[in-house]
This record gives C-alpha cells, sequence and structure tokens, in this order.
C-alpha cells in the first residue's frame, strides 16, 4: 500500500488499482500540489515512472531532500517520522521551449489533424480541410515534420486546387488561406520549436534509476499554460503515444506509467464532442496499457460525468461555499463519495484545513472504500524549486541531454516541393538537340501528376523509400504506428 494520508491510521492506495485512474480535487491554495508530490513520490519510491506538468514552477525541488519547511517538519514529528524520511527522488526535466529541460518534439504527421486541428483552432468546416491536407500527404508519401512542411503543402494546394477536385473534392481556396494564416501565427508563436525531429521516443519517460526507483518526469510548463490550447494537446498528444507504444497487460501488480494531468479543467473547455468522444474512450482503454491517470482540478464538476465515473481514487480538498451556485457545487462534489456516517461529506468539504483532504480509494475489489477526513503525509522532498545553477546541473547531466537538444532537419514536405518547383525552370540544351526538342509533341508538366497521383502509385513509392511512409492514424490522431 503507498500511504499518503492519515486519521487514526495511515491511507494509501493500492499499487494494483493506480491504473484505475484518480482524481485530485480542491480550491487553490488548499494543498493540491503538495498531494500531487506525494503521490508521485510514493510511486516513484516503488519504481513506477510518473509525468507531470509544473505549472507554477515549484515542483523541481523534487529531486533534493526536504525538511526546508517548517509545517512540513511540524506534519513529520506529529506523524512520527524518521529523521531519515526527508530525500530526493530521480527526476528528467523537459521543456517545449527548450530552455528549462530537455526539448520535447513531435511531428506535425504524428499529432494528426484532429490534434492539430485544436491547435490551430479550427472551425468544423476548417477542420475537414486539414483532414484532407493530411491526406494529400499520406496519399504521396510527404512527410510533415515541421511547420514549414505545412506551409508548403498549402502553398502546392492553394496553387493547383483545380487538380485536385475529381480526388478531393472541392476545397475553399479562403479556407486553405485560413489554416495557412494559423499556422503561420502558430510558428511566431513558437510552435516551430515544438514541431520537428527528433521526435519524443515516449519510452524515455519510462526509466528508473540505480536503486529501483520509477523516474519522475516534469514538464516546466509556467510559461506553455499561457497556450491553453497547446498545453492540454501536448498532454493528450503523450497519452495517445503511450496507448500506441504500450503492450496490453490488464491489470498488473502495479501501474508501468502514471500520468497527472494538471489543470485539467482545459482538456474539456470548448472541446468538440468528437474529441471530447475520444478522449473519453482513450481514458477508459488506456487502463489495460497499464497506466494510471490522475486529473487535477478545482472542483469535481469540471470534468465530464463520463470521465469522472472512471477515477476510482478520489482526493477532495477544501471548497468554499460563499454562493448558492458555490453551495450546489459543494453537494454534487460530496454525492461523488461513498458516505461515511461519523461525519457529513457536505460540511467536511467546507471545513477542510490546509494539507486536510476526503480520501476514498478502491479496495482489492475494486470497489470505492468509504470516505475518510485525513491529513496528507509531509512530502520527502524539497518544497522549495532548485536554482537556476542546481536545475542546469540536472539537465546537463541527463543521459538524454545529448539525445534531444540536437535538432534534425531531415528531406520532408518542405523539400521535396521545393525540389518540384526547381524543375520547372527551363534547362540548358546541346546545340543539336534543340530542333528535336522543338518537334517532339508537347507534355503537360509532370509536377501536379507526380504530386497527386493514383494512391496506389503513392503507396508503391511508399514502400520503397526510406523516408516515405503512408501514415495510419488511429484514436487520437497519433496511434496505431505513425513513425514507429
Amino acid at each position: 500500500m503507498l500511504v499518503i494520508a492519515r486519521d487514526n491510521t495511515d491511507i494509501g492506495i493500492i499499487p494494483e488499482m493506480v491504473n484505475r485512474h484518480g482524481l485530485i480535487a480542491g480550491a487553490t491554495g488548499t494543498g493540491k500540489t503538495v498531494t500531487l508530490r506525494v503521490l508521485a513520490e510514493s510511486l516513484s519510491s516503488i519504481g513506477v515512472p510518473v509525468f507531470l506538468a509544473d505549472i507554477k514552477g515549484d515542483l523541481s525541488g523534487l529531486v533534493k531532500g526536504g525538511g526546508d519547511s517548517k509545517k512540513v517538519k511540524e506534519r513529520k514529528e506529529m506523524f512520527g517520522l524518521p529523521d531519515s524520511f526527508f530525500c530526493g527522488f530521480p527526476v528528467t526535466f523537459w521543456d517545449v521551449y527548450g530552455v528549462n529541460g530537455n526539448p520535447v518534439r513531435t511531428t506535425v504527421s504524428d499529432i494528426g489533424p484532429l490534434l492539430m486541428g485544436r491547435i490551430l483552432n479550427l472551425n468544423e468546416i476548417q477542420s475537414d480541410v486539414l483532414k484532407i491536407i493530411y491526406k494529400i500527404a499520406d496519399d504521396n508519401s510527404l512527410l510533415l515534420l515541421d511547420l514549414k512542411d505545412m506551409r508548403s503543402l498549402c502553398e502546392f494546394i492553394t496553387e493547383h486546387l483545380s487538380d485536385i477536385k475529381t480526388q478531393y473534392g472541392n476545397i475553399s481556396p479562403a479556407t486553405i488561406g485560413a489554416i495557412h494564416r494559423r499556422i503561420i501565427t502558430l510558428e511566431e508563436e513558437g510552435g516551430e520549436i515544438f514541431f520537428g525531429e527528433p521526435a519524443l521516443c515516449i519510452t524515455d519517460f519510462m526509466n528508473t534509476d540505480e536503486k529501483g526507483r520509477g523516474m519522475v518526469n516534469i514538464l516546466t510548463a509556467d510559461s506553455l499554460i499561457l497556450s491553453p490550447h497547446l498545453y492540454t494537446t501536448f498532454l493528450l498528444w503523450l497519452l495517445s503515444e503511450l496507448f500506441e507504444v504500450l503492450p496490453e497487460i490488464g491489470d498488473p501488480e502495479k501501474p508501468v506509467m502514471v500520468f497527472f494531468f494538471d489543470e485539467a479543467h482545459l482538456l474539456f473547455s470548448n472541446t468538440s464532442q468528437i474529441l471530447q468522444d475520444k478522449i473519453i474512450q482513450l481514458v477508459r482503454l488506456i487502463r489495460s496499457k497499464g497506466v494510471g491517470v490522475f486529473f487535477v482540478t478545482q472542483n469535481p464538476l469540471d470534468i465530464p460525468e463520463e470521465v469522472l465515473g472512471q477515477l476510482g481514487n478520489r482526493i477532495q480538498h477544501a471548497l468554499r461555499a460563499y454562493t448558492p451556485k458555490n453551495q450546489k457545487e459543494v453537494r454534487a462534489a460530496a454525492e461523488t463519495f461513498r458516505t461515511n456516517p461519523s461525519f457529513t461529506t457536505y460540511e467536511a468539504i467546507t471545513e477542510l484545513q490546509i494539507g486536510e483532504a476526503l480520501v476514498s480509494f478502491l479496495d482489492n475489489d475494486g470497489i470505492p472504500s468509504v470516505v475518510k477526513r485525513a491529513l496528507i503525509y509531509p512530502p520527502h522532498s524539497r518544497l522549495s524549486p532548485l536554482t537556476p545553477e542546481e536545475r542546469a546541473e540536472i539537465i546537463h547531466s541527463s543521459p538524454l541531454f545529448d539525445t534531444y537538444n540536437k535538432k534534425v532537419d531531415r528531406i520532408s514536405a518542405y523539400e521535396t516541393l521545393r525540389e518540384k518547383t526547381e524543375k520547372k525552370l527551363p534547362e540548358p540544351v546541346e546545340s543539336h538537340k534543340k530542333q528535336a526538342i522543338k518537334s517532339a509533341p508537347k507534355k503537360k508538366s509532370s509536377d501536379v501528376t507526380d504530386i497527386f497521383g493514383s494512391a496506389a502509385k503513392s503507396a508503391a513509392r511508399a514502400i520503397g523509400s526510406q523516408i516515405g511512409k503512408e501514415i495510419i492514424r488511429g484514436l487520437l490522431g497519433s496511434m496505431a504506428g505513425s513513425r514507429k
């Protein structure tokens, strides 16, 4: 059992039940981040790698031993814990912008049209056209690695709309233009850093140290959270990659990895019903891969009921009931727990102190336990964040540093289409051949035919090419073997 809290006795999660997912909820400042930290430490200590986003910049201290907080020391003494209780954990830092951690990249092809449409904030019609753009790239073995590949393909399609009409249907120039502008805007906002190679190999999240402790993967997200669509889409992509890579294993004795989705309400804000349905499906299916997902948010009502019903392990910090709306929300939160006759759940939620929570975990049969009011265990690690020098030392000493800190730009759609354009230029010919060329029957330029040829010919080219391959996208656009 992973001990997380204590009332009269220790309360914890059974490792075998962690992949049944969980929820950490509560108002700002009630202790959610410390609870997340305690859970991450407990999982790491039994060899389970975890992933979490550091939105406020206060989780980097996980790598160092704790005891730097007066309140933490008091809680340690209250629980009668030994001085050896404080310790650090193995940490790998990641950063989409490549500043405060190893760069995290994916390719335009891998992320797929559904998630790319969400990043670009496209409407329904634009999203349908984006799917056609991906289809054209797939049919013709055009690798979409970075945003310049996407721009080049949009430009090429715009120039040859009449040639693709019969195979792919009508595409409005205005719609292509709108998508093109969104791509340029994303580039200007730093999106070109995220898209490209080397793309993240998701199994690099799943390492252990020499003591057998699971790696704590911390995503630096204080800047990323300022772009909520990019933040949530990036985390969704990571989950879909885990689903794609990992084998079916059912319910293992302990999870193979646990994923903390902080600020989870952003995931379901302004989300299309199609994507929301796929998120629900992903959460349901990824359990069979041995992956546990914990959603961290202010109120349980931030999570759709279909997702909330799959979160068997619950930790509820305080909520405030100042208005009739607040009171309704607290009552709804209280109703998600199995009643404890010794106290009123609704009243307890409003009375909880910082570092105190209502907890209910699944038992050996997968049944939620009666809710208990308890104090969260103190963290082992340091609450104060690392200094820039300490962080830099950890980043540069990572065995993954050399792998991800050198960007690669191989031949892809941009280079292929540019070559096609350059071939249109006249080439010098020998004088004795000029007359023969003039008298030869004129042929239509093969440029458009080559790019928008039949799917069968494209597939044949893909099989024979070292870099070209048809991309098959699954549940969230990148499952089922895109670059693997």
